[in-house]
């Protein structure tokens, strides 16, 4: 058994900054959260020739601002033949404690850059563009010029070492429009983790501006794979959620599949093929620790941590069956809850833990049923032609992510708990392995090419299936999971 990890304290110092005491306009509005989604009678108006996920995205829009009561926004959500209009973001290259950019304060900079563009949300200006030279952090903008390049949102930063070798970065974050400011917040972190400091700001400006918490600082662990196609060698990697920062975390001497976080994330479990029989096993992502979670009879795969961390499921094959079963992670007590001669498998909690979604054969094909967590109410949730496998529920709890096989394609989708609302995002030659992002906002696949020279890479792709990119990976990689959102405490 290995011993529940320690937290790491006081990883990430943070606070938030004075507001600047020139910004304009009411003083009340600046201190009140505004969010970024206006253009709602444009949702409406033009929902009539939108596809019904697009009127499914502005209907959500709407209730999270009508819900929360909040002022008139920066940015329009403009949806025209289903395409989500990305907000114009002017980001200044960040300066240094001599009011300078250096290297260091641009390469933050470049990884909020990047991380904004990234998510289909926002479109960064290049810098070629900007009018008003900004020379020090704590100056007013000149708005009208950032205007005048059509920025609707500034954002202003300063990177600078202290003297114990730690590095500290501030930001700003303003309406340009408006000219008033929106964010102010800094932070303090050794200094070989200066881009989780830009990751950590641009969850920050990300939720400023969208009401929803971000994404950026998390990280996602994956089977590195390399060598000929008739004899991969697979280990276990992890990296940071944009592709950098990658580490190996076994040695390719046995096979790893089917690795998932722990709620803490700071913990694996996955399955390994290094005896003779596939075993569970449970891993330290620091020290690389390992060891087998328990010698279950049978064979035991598929594991997964339920949210609170105290137990798993897993599937566990014995006496001509594949079943799930729970384990309670204290006394290791083992639990049946499904029972039967089909192949029950790759189970997931809903993040509330009450409920567990798995595939099952039962009916005569690949299907996802839905139980209660004791294993009692097991009800199908898919009806539709094709196969279904490898579910995932989302950790806000409204969908559950999926691969289907059809007319030999594979197709990545979503559906709701209940079984209705089923979309496909996208589709490929071999699409498989869903997860979520902490925000429950995008999702994470591998995708196989054919051929002698082929094989599996990663993508990302949002709800709205039309913002998809290949993650960068030093070689093949399938099989992906993302983590929790990091905590500002624990040193990675």
């Amino acid at each position: 058994m290995l011993p529940w990890l320690k937290l790491e304290r006081d990883q990430f110092k943070w606070g938030q900054l004075p507001r600047n005491s020139r910004a304009g306009g009411n003083p009340e509005c600046q201190s009140r959260w505004i969010p970024v989604f206006t253009g709602i009678l444009t949702l409406f108006s033009t929902a009539a020739s939108t596809s019904t996920k697009y009127v499914l995205i502005g209907a959500a829009l709407l209730a999270t601002a009508m819900s929360a009561n909040r002022a008139r926004a920066v940015m329009e959500v403009d949806i025209t033949e289903g395409n989500l209009r990305p907000m114009p973001i002017a980001i200044v290259p960040f300066l240094s404690a001599d009011a300078r950019p250096s290297q260091l304060s641009a390469a933050v900079a470049g990884v909020v850059q990047a991380n904004l563009e990234r998510s289909g949300l926002f479109k960064p200006i290049p810098p070629r563009a900007f009018i008003d030279r900004i020379g020090s952090f704590d100056a007013l903008p000149r708005f009208r010029d950032w205007r005048a390049i059509g920025a609707e949102a500034l954002v202003i930063g300063q990177v600078s070492q202290t003297g114990n070798g730690d590095i500290s970065a501030q930001f700003r974050l303003w309406d340009a429009f408006a000219g008033r400011e929106l964010a102010a917040e800094a932070f303090t972190t050794r200094a070989k983790d200066w881009r989780r400091l830009g990751h950590i700001i641009s969850d920050a400006i990300y939720e400023r501006l969208t009401g929803e918490k971000g994404y950026f600082d998390s990280r996602i662990v994956f089977i590195a794979e390399s060598g000929p196609k008739n004899k991969r060698v697979k280990r276990l990697a992890i990296m940071d959620q944009d592709g950098k920062n990658v580490r190996y975390l076994t040695d390719g001497k046995s096979l790893a599949l089917t690795p998932r976080f722990s709620p803490n994330n700071l913990e694996l479990t996955f399955t390994a093929y290094d005896s003779a029989r596939p075993n569970v096993r449970r891993l330290d992502i620091k020290t690389g620790r390992q060891g087998v979670l328990a010698d279950l009879p049978g064979i035991s795969f598929a594991p997964r941590f339920s949210p609170d961390g105290r137990s798993l499921v897993m599937s566990l094959e014995r006496g001509g069956g594949t079943n799930v079963f729970g384990m309670d992670l204290v006394n290791r007590r083992l639990q049946q809850l499904t029972n039967g001669p089909a192949i029950d498998t790759a189970p997931c909690f809903s993040p509330d833990s009450r409920h567990i979604v798995f595939e099952s054969d039962r009916s005569g094909s690949q299907q996802l049923y839905v139980m209660n967590a004791d294993g009692s109410g097991q009800q199908r949730i898919t009806g539709g032609g094709g196969r279904y496998s490898t579910p995932a529920w989302s950790p806000r709890g409204d969908l559950i992510a999926f691969t289907k096989q059809v007319n030999g394609r594979f197709l990545i989708g979503v559906i709701h708990p209940d079984g209705s609302g089923e979309r496909i995002l996208t589709e490929g030659y071999h699409n498989e392995g869903p997860s979520w992002s902490p925000n429950g906002r995008v999702i994470v696949f591998f995708r196989e090419t054919p051929g002698e020279d082929g094989g599996a890479k990663l993508y990302t792709i949002d709800l709205t299936g039309y913002n998809e990119r290949e993650l960068p990976t030093p070689g093949f990689a399938s099989d992906p999971a993302w983590s929790p959102l990091g905590s500002r405490q624990v040193a990675y």
